[in-house]
């Protein structure tokens, strides 16, 4: 079974930055869109950013400028660059994945921004 396993979060100050990235588990032939969510204490899951397999990218108005989606199709691996980072942008961020009609998430990683 394929698993989407984060690393990278942590603690930073407001305008830091912090990079995330989320591998899956083992080498998939292919891998449709890829995408970072986030959750904040008593808010629902939003999207934070979304890439395709061909490259063409999408992010929240809120992120926009700020944090920059990427990915590595022969690494199944996907990346989320956050720059400028702003105390509302405390979450915990989780990697997304469709593959073959299935959706995969990973287990989530915590970004806290605070001085």
């Amino acid at each position: 079974q394929v698993r989407l396993v984060e690393s990278g979060g942590g603690l930073v100050q407001p305008g830091g930055s912090l990079s995330l990235s989320c591998a899956a588990s083992r080498n998939i032939f292919r891998i449709d869109a890829m995408g970072w969510y986030r959750q904040a204490t008593g808010k629902q899951r939003e999207l934070v950013a979304s890439i395709t397999s061909g490259g063409s990218s999408n992010y929240a108005d809120s992120v926009k400028g700020r944090f920059t989606i990427s990915r590595d199709n022969a690494e199944n691996t996907v990346y989320l660059q956050m720059n400028s980072l702003k105390p509302e942008d405390t979450a915990v961020y989780y990697c997304n994945a469709q593959i073959s009609g299935h959706t995969l998430w990973g287990q989530g990683t915590q970004v806290t921004v605070s001085s």
